[in-house]
């Protein structure tokens, strides 16, 4: 598995009042085992990416559908890392609908931010809008 290094704005309020917005570098890989799931929200740049990682059983899998012009998802953006943190037995991914608009059909994507989990291959929930409470509920009732 190649890993490489990120760096992503990160939209707070102080970023907000400054000129200068704060980043953070996350570990990226195109997937990630549920033997091995490493910490972060990883992206998924082409639908064999997808693919690949709906293929691997054992563990929840997370996917944010967002647009880098969306307000909202920029706002729920560092929630989801934290998640990502905090929930060891789930993986979390990011398709940009922008970028691979087939998966986002395929799935009927048709707001932004939309959470999809899925198991073991199968879709169980979806969670449309920056409802960080709602997905957390969504993530521990699925993620054994």
């Amino acid at each position: 598995m190649s890993l490489l290094l990120r760096t992503f704005p990160v939209i707070t309020s102080r970023s907000l009042l400054s000129t200068r917005p704060l980043t953070r570098t996350f570990r990226m890989s195109s997937h990630a085992s549920a033997d091995n799931a490493s910490i972060g929200v990883h992206n998924l740049t082409s639908k064999k990416d997808f693919d690949e990682a709906l293929a691997v059983k054992g563990s929840l899998m997370v996917v944010d559908f967002f647009a880098t012009w969306c307000g909202p998802c920029k706002v729920i953006a560092p929630q989801v890392v934290e998640m990502s943190n905090r929930f060891k037995n789930a993986r979390f991914y990011k398709i940009d609908v922008d970028e691979l608009p087939a998966v986002a059909q395929e799935l009927g994507i048709t707001a932004m931010p939309t959470f999809v989990l899925f198991k073991d291959g199968e879709k169980v929930q979806d969670v449309v809008g920056a409802r960080t409470a709602v997905l957390e509920k969504a993530i521990q009732t699925h993620c054994n």
